[in-house]
């Protein structure tokens, strides 16, 4: 595919930053992202012209109540939400899951069931965990098969009863890097009437996300890892989320989103995320033409954006396989995920494997030596590394290229990696 991959480069100061005069390698996306200047800019415009709380009648909380509006407006084109109304902002993932669990566990009681995923970071585990030992919820465990690293849903049919209440699992694995089939785990959750709740961290970076196609109820995603500032953001059905009771300060609005976006919000970290919003469509407009006939459901920015994501998987795919292939001709190396080309498809980017002999640590220390930065661990994905049998062991080590990544430095971190192995 045509790809210009200078164009885009050039949009993050970060990867021309040297070391000693050595370049850095950023394959520990999975974790957190670079930005691109407009983010920046927008963020630092925010603290220095708009720099007040909301709903004043003076000139810069106008300006602040424009930005939070068109951050919630942005995010709905984003995910393709119904309504601005439905965005919530927050700190973190983490953050707004432990604080809407306290809301969804208002509508359970003792006995009812939570379906939890071996697959999921534990951000969408343990809130879910405590949920259902403060209210003596049963929580039963979708497993994962180890070795397609995928889940077969007839297991979720199983587990699937009439006591289930809420199913959470992630769009993709922030470990494996597999891909879930969230539309249809989210039909099967609504056959019985179970509400789902999907963690899309690690897919957001990577897949268009179409909330009204995949019929969940909830989804969250963090700005951090789609290019952006650190921001939480949680979509939610307008009628699911206007059932709820939020936990909130007297003063603070009754209706959506206002009453669930506790405290004074990161108005700079709203403004940056619109703007990595408008920097997916500028990709869109300008390079994914090809992409807009297949999202012509949408319009304006809304088919921009999902054309752009649409364009840049290829590209990663690329990478993908470029990684997959190398790592495979390594010895001693064990992947950790998809590797059969005909699945490639339904993985992203994140690529972990683990080594016969060396530990993860050590390899990771040793890349960080060659300013190649990736993460080893369990990278709090814990159910998973039990499952896989690394925990113990020191996890994996977890190698992330995004679009903003070239062939040529995937080929730098296989002749390291080659280099290291050798010298075991």
């Amino acid at each position: 595919m045509s790809f210009d991959l200078e164009t885009i480069r050039s949009q993050f100061p970060a990867l021309a930053d040297t070391d000693n005069g050595e370049a850095r390698i950023y394959f520990d996306n999975p974790a957190g992202t670079q930005v691109p200047a407009r983010v920046v800019d927008r963020m630092a415009d925010c603290m220095l012209h708009a720099n007040a709380n909301l709903g004043g009648k003076f000139r810069t909380s106008d300006l602040a109540d424009a930005i939070v509006a068109e951050a919630h407006a942005a995010m709905a084109d984003f995910l393709n939400a119904e309504s601005p109304d439905e965005i919530i902002f927050g700190q973190n993932m983490t953050t707004i899951t432990l604080h809407v669990s306290r809301s969804i566990g208002r509508t359970l009681k003792a006995g009812d069931e939570i379906i939890l995923s071996r697959m999921d970071h534990d951000a969408n585990v343990q809130p879910w965990v405590l949920l259902a030992r403060d209210l003596d919820l049963t929580v039963r465990w979708l497993p994962f098969d180890k070795g397609t690293f995928e889940f077969d849903l007839r297991r979720l049919g199983d587990l699937l009863n009439d006591r289930s209440r809420l199913v959470c699992v992630g769009g993709a694995s922030n470990l494996t890097g597999t891909i879930n089939d969230i539309t249809t785990i989210s039909s099967m959750a609504r056959e019985v009437g179970a509400l789902t709740y999907i963690d899309a961290v690690q897919s957001a970076p990577h897949l268009a996300i179409d909330v009204q196609a995949i019929g969940c109820d909830f989804l969250v995603c963090s700005a951090y890892k789609f290019f952006g500032p650190h921001q939480g953001i949680l979509w939610g059905r307008r009628d699911v989320m206007e059932r709820l009771e939020p936990y909130k300060v007297r003063p603070a609005p009754d209706t959506l989103p206002g009453c669930f976006e506790t405290g004074t919000q990161s108005h700079e970290g709203m403004a940056g995320t619109a703007a990595v919003v408008d920097y997916f469509a500028w990709i869109g407009e300008t390079m994914a033409a090809g992409h807009h006939e297949t999202n012509s459901a949408f319009s304006g920015r809304r088919r921009h954006v999902h054309a752009a994501l649409n364009y840049l998987l290829e590209y990663e795919h690329m990478l993908s396989q470029r990684l997959v292939d190398g790592l495979q001709q390594i010895a001693g190396v064990t992947i950790q995920g998809i590797t059969s080309g005909d699945a490639m498809m339904r993985r992203v980017p994140t690529v972990s494997f683990t080594h016969a002999e060396l530990a993860p640590a050590t390899i990771a220390h040793a890349l960080a030596a060659r300013n190649i930065f990736v993460w080893s661990g369990h990278n709090y994905a814990l159910e998973a590394a039990k499952c896989l049998g690394i925990f113990d062991s020191g996890g994996a080590v977890r190698i992330g290229p995004v679009h903003y990544n070239s062939i040529d430095e995937v080929d730098q971190v296989l002749s390291a990696l080659e280099d290291i192995v050798s010298g075991s």
